[in-house]
């Protein structure tokens, strides 16, 4: 837990010997899409990586109701000095904890230099006690990504086996793709089995393939696989010419040069 009298630089300070944090930008389908994404979390919290969710979904899209937590203080709300990283950090147990960051996510762009600096400041220090960061976005903003999903070296969608699943899974897929969010992971969830899994994905890829044309990678099943150990392949990064140590930088940037027509909608 980070310790509330800790000011950031003392934390950076002590934490800078670390490597830094695997980030993935995180979507999830199906009936049960939130459940899905906490259930990815816990998987590979559960290979010793300790997990931090950055939560940028709002409404039912967000992991509140799953996690069984208060919708809580936003990232954004550190401007104002009167949140602690402490107070903005939401226990779970299993993970490092989980972090609303909607109103961050859609402000960004339009925040002056020394406001955006904060901010990344406050990125920064909760990046450092995490293993894994997680960018949970919603399915409804994969249209229009935010600045955390475009600076995530990676991106997995994890695909519940099912009707709905598979039909949400085109359409995100379809949506980052016009975004020009680059390649994306597959991990299947809730499927009978493994051929069961395989059959899903196999029909997905070929479907993409046919219709959209970005490749997907196959990362397994989230409950039989080692997600973590996938996601840290070189080879599975969507940006890889910006690894994890230069997220932060490459996300002060694009929110600089951002156009103003580019802003992203709520």
């Amino acid at each position: 837990m980070i310790d509330g009298r800790e000011d950031q630089a003392a934390g950076l300070r002590r934490l800078f010997r670390n490597a830094p944090p695997g980030v993935v930008a995180l979507y999830a389908t199906g009936r049960y899409r939130t459940h899905n994404a906490v259930r990815a979390a816990h998987r590979i919290a559960g290979h010793a990586h300790r997990v931090l969710l950055l939560d940028e979904a709002t409404g039912d899209e967000a992991l509140t109701a799953a996690l069984e937590l208060p919708a809580g203080p936003d990232l954004l709300q550190m401007l104002d000095g009167r949140l602690t990283l402490a107070g903005l950090l939401q226990p779970v147990p299993g993970l490092l904890g989980r972090v609303p960051a909607a109103a961050a996510a859609l402000a960004l762009p339009l925040l002056d230099d020394a406001r955006r600096a904060c901010l990344v400041e406050a990125l920064r220090v909760l990046h450092r006690h995490a293993g894994f960061v997680l960018i949970h976005a919603g399915q409804s903003s994969a249209s229009d990504p935010s600045p955390f999903v475009h600076a995530a070296p990676r991106r997995l969608l994890v695909a519940e086996a099912s009707a709905s699943g598979a039909t949400e899974a085109y359409q995100v897929i379809k949506q980052l793709a016009a975004a020009g969010a680059g390649s994306l992971h597959v991990a299947v969830c809730r499927a009978r089995n493994r051929a069961d899994a395989e059959r899903f994905f196999t029909s997905l890829q070929g479907l993409v393939r046919r219709h959209v044309g970005v490749p997907l990678a196959w990362l397994g099943e989230i409950e039989r696989d080692d997600i973590a150990e996938g996601l840290s392949q070189p080879q599975s990064m969507s940006s890889p010419r910006e690894p994890e140590a230069a997220f932060l930088r490459r996300l002060s940037v694009m929110a600089r040069s951002r156009p103003a027509g580019q802003v992203r909608r709520e």
